[in-house]
């Protein structure tokens, strides 16, 4: 059977699939392990052009299929960087990249994974971001703000598909329990579970140790997640930014407490017809000035509550 012998040569000269060489990025990367198959890097605090836009974090759950990976970070330099030190621990190849939700900072490295033959999935809503200006704008304020790292060569990656509610994704003996929560901190946000670490990779639903960026989140809808998550069960929590927890209800906490007292405030002034500056001013802000990003997403953060609040107010 030489034409067997011939077809097989041929199947092993094709090369693997590759992506398109980046800008190499700069600053530190490094795969912490925190479960026997999951592991992240953690981007650093600050605000999104910092750091190389290196602000959030990745996950990185290790397969005998290959690799999943979850959120792809802010620039297909920083995924190229990513994937170097995946090569540390694995040669396996990339096989799913699952997203949380569709902000730039988590979604501008999709296409250096999507070059490699890698299934994008996300939750359903995330067409409303990818459909809207918002989407095209901030493409086009990155490409300026974190040239050349984001450039006229960065696009957006559609996802392979779209997860609608709950689902089960067996991957090479490991289980992903993947919950839609809706539009709480985005238009859409999902949870990742990985089963067998009992680890759960939360996006931007839980921020450690910095205040939160809202945008137009459904403050409302998001404590309800976190009053919800039973995060006494979990071996590990990773948040879309900040370090991992081994004591999850912290994390937890932080970002309910933040929450809670912005509604809690912004509220009450709704209530007594209170205009948003003299509020503002007057409230205690010292449990959570501190913290990175305070400066740059507090006030914002507290006047898009503000806005939210009047418009529940009206709606009652």
């Amino acid at each position: 059977m030489r034409w067997l012998s011939t077809l097989s040569l041929m199947l092993f000269l094709i090369p693997l699939a590759q992506a398109a060489d980046y800008p190499p990025s700069l600053v530190e990367m490094k795969l912490v392990q925190v479960a026997p198959h999951s592991y992240y890097v953690q981007g650093q605090a600050g605000t999104a052009t910092e750091n190389e836009g290196f602000i959030s974090n990745a996950g990185v759950v290790v397969t005998e299929a290959g690799v999943v990976i979850i959120d792809a970070l802010g620039t297909p330099s920083l995924a190229q960087k990513l994937m170097q030190q995946i090569r540390t621990v694995t040669d396996r190849p990339v096989v799913k990249v699952i997203v949380t939700h569709y902000h730039a900072d988590h979604v501008f490295g999709l296409q250096y994974f999507k070059e490699l033959g890698a299934e994008i999935i996300a939750p359903a809503g995330a067409e409303k971001y990818l459909e809207s200006d918002t989407a095209k704008e901030r493409l086009e304020e990155r490409r300026f703000s974190l040239e050349p790292y984001v450039n006229d060569d960065t696009h957006l990656v559609w996802p392979d598909r779209y997860v609608e509610s709950a689902e089960e994704l067996l991957v090479g003996g490991i289980n992903f329990r993947l919950t839609v929560i809706g539009d709480a901190h985005s238009d859409a946000d999902m949870t990742v579970y990985v089963e067998n670490d009992r680890v759960l990779y939360s996006g931007d639903v839980i921020f450690e140790g910095r205040v939160p960026f809202l945008g137009s989140a459904n403050t409302r809808l998001w404590l309800k997640v976190l009053d919800e998550m039973n995060s006494a069960n979990l071996a590990a929590l990773v948040s879309g930014h900040g370090a991992y927890q081994k004591a999850p209800v912290k994390a937890v906490g932080m970002t309910h407490r933040y929450l809670s007292y912005l509604r809690e405030t912004m509220g009450a002034a709704v209530e007594e017809l209170m205009p948003f500056d003299e509020v503002y001013d007057a409230t205690d802000w010292s449990e959570f000035e501190k913290l990175p990003a305070f400066e740059a997403a507090h006030r914002r953060n507290a006047y898009q509550v503000f806005l939210s609040m009047e418009r529940e107010f009206l709606a009652e």
